[in-house]
């Protein structure tokens, strides 16, 4: 009987010590980061090179801000959707796709020192006469520098592939941040 009243009383303190332990009020803070999310301008854009024809679609840029400071603090991204046609005679192997931030008067927009540079999307896919590949713009990154106001006029593409022999082609978009 002396055990039974002994472990009444244990468990009526720890369903207290538990229910009032657990009432704290905890204060919840705002997020400290946000994420900016803004179309290019205009949307989507084609252009045709010598074997291909390249369309870039919903192109946008993201970046993540402090909201105290209004300081971007992660190397802003390029997202989108890209659309590969092989416009000639023969089987082109694509190995990838880099992409060069231009200024209005045709200066290359550097990276800083601490961002992260990710130029280059890997395709590595052998296309057909008239075929058609499509991928997403998910981890190349942009300068923060070209997220400034009107500091983008151009995005240069150089698409890698393999007809025989090693061969490259620029193209150029002009895209704007709005």
């Amino acid at each position: 009987m002396h055990f039974t009243k002994i472990f009444i009383i244990f468990i009526g303190l720890s369903l207290a010590i538990g229910i009032f332990g657990c009432a704290k009020e905890q204060k919840v803070e705002a997020p400290k980061q946000e994420r900016i999310t803004k179309s290019l301008v205009p949307s989507k854009a084609e252009v045709r090179g010598q074997n291909f024809l390249i369309e870039l679609i919903d192109l946008e840029v993201v970046t993540i801000v402090d909201t105290a400071s209004k300081e971007i603090v992660e190397t802003p991204s390029l997202k989108g959707h890209i659309k590969i046609t092989n416009q000639s005679k023969d089987i082109l192997d694509i190995q990838a796709v880099t992409f060069e931030y231009l200024d209005e008067a045709g200066k290359t927009i550097p990276f800083t020192s601490g961002e992260k540079i990710s130029k280059v999307s890997l395709f590595l896919k052998a296309i057909k006469p008239g075929e058609i590949t499509e991928g997403s713009l998910d981890d190349t990154t942009i300068p923060r520098m070209a997220t400034k106001e009107k500091a983008l006029g151009k995005i240069e593409i150089n698409l890698v592939y393999v007809p025989s022999p090693l061969n490259r082609e620029t193209l150029t978009f002009y895209e704007k941040i709005e």
